[in-house]
């Protein structure tokens, strides 16, 4: 199925009966193709509902921002839902921001040229201005950014120069910490990944402090960032095995493995619309 022709719907509402029926009505009602539809409840008995449906939009009888009204007017508000539908085609405009380590930004930047991440990678901002070599390789903008005299005040507002009109902010081991005001000035989605799996060894140095604590698992955490540090909404984790024979170096060289491969898909399924926030947690599709 193109692109071209697919939209997402995704729907958290109050669960109650009758919702699959008048959302999978609407859109036959107006000649929309359901090609895809999972769901989820928190709980049948005054839970939340979750969906996610795909459909096929080439014999729509409207076009998608009359169905988006049509659709607010006739199933979101007698459902109090809060919902929004995307067209698979959009690319979003996606920033990059990294430190010294670059096995998570190239490993994105690969997958972004090789056409597996469907979206526009509008730059990379960095702290360091060791990497801009391999960044421009791939032919995106290159922006150092050094946390100076000023602090992260001082740097931030340029950080959100690069980064406006983005519609979502990848931190692809960026290793200093964003504020509130750069948080909510962004005013887009934001995804990090720690190395580790939270809420394991938060914080600074995970690799070590598992290594001290002698953990015989170590993972990887992507997250959706919030105020509170490496708190957000999890939506992605995977681990592997350690022993006793493992050194610190030795953690982070298969931490690198498992951190490159957690991000690299949350960011998929972030611009595939397969994820829905709810409350600190995530549904993921």
């Amino acid at each position: 199925m193109s692109q071209d022709t697919t939209a997402r719907l995704c729907i958290t509402c109050p669960d109650r009966p009758g919702i699959v029926a008048a959302v999978t009505g609407f859109l036959f009602s107006h000649g929309a193709n359901i090609t895809q539809l999972d769901q989820h409840s928190t709980d049948p008995e005054g839970g939340e509902f979750l969906m996610r449906l795909e459909f096929q939009t080439p014999k729509l009888d409207m076009e998608l921002a009359s169905l988006r009204e049509a659709f607010q007017r006739e199933v979101g508000e007698r459902f109090e839902m809060r919902w929004r539908i995307n067209q698979a085609a959009w690319r979003r405009r996606v920033m990059l921001f990294a430190s010294g380590h670059d096995h998570c930004l190239l490993e994105l930047l690969w997958r972004w040229a090789s056409g597996e991440l469907p979206c526009e990678v509008t730059g990379v901002c960095s702290n360091h201005p060791t990497l801009r070599e391999p960044v421009e390789r791939f032919g995106v903008p290159y922006h150092y950014v050094p946390v100076g005299d000023g602090g992260m005040p001082e740097a931030e507002e340029r950080l959100l120069e690069h980064a406006a009109g983005c519609d979502m902010l990848v931190l692809a081991r960026y290793m200093r910490i964003l504020g509130r005001s750069f948080i909510e000035r962004l005013g887009a989605p934001i995804i990090n990944i720690h190395h580790s799996f939270l809420p394991a060894f938060a914080g600074a140095d995970p690799y070590r402090q598992a290594f001290e604590r002698g953990v015989k698992i170590i993972g990887a955490t992507a997250h959706y960032v919030t105020e509170e540090l490496d708190a957000g909404p999890i939506i992605h984790q995977d681990t592997a095995q350690v022993t006793h024979r493992h050194s610190v170096e030795d953690l982070k060289d298969v931490g690198r493995d498992l951190e490159r491969q957690v991000l690299a898909r949350s960011v998929r399924w972030h611009l595939e619309d397969r994820i829905i926030r709810h409350g600190n947690k995530t549904v993921v599709f």
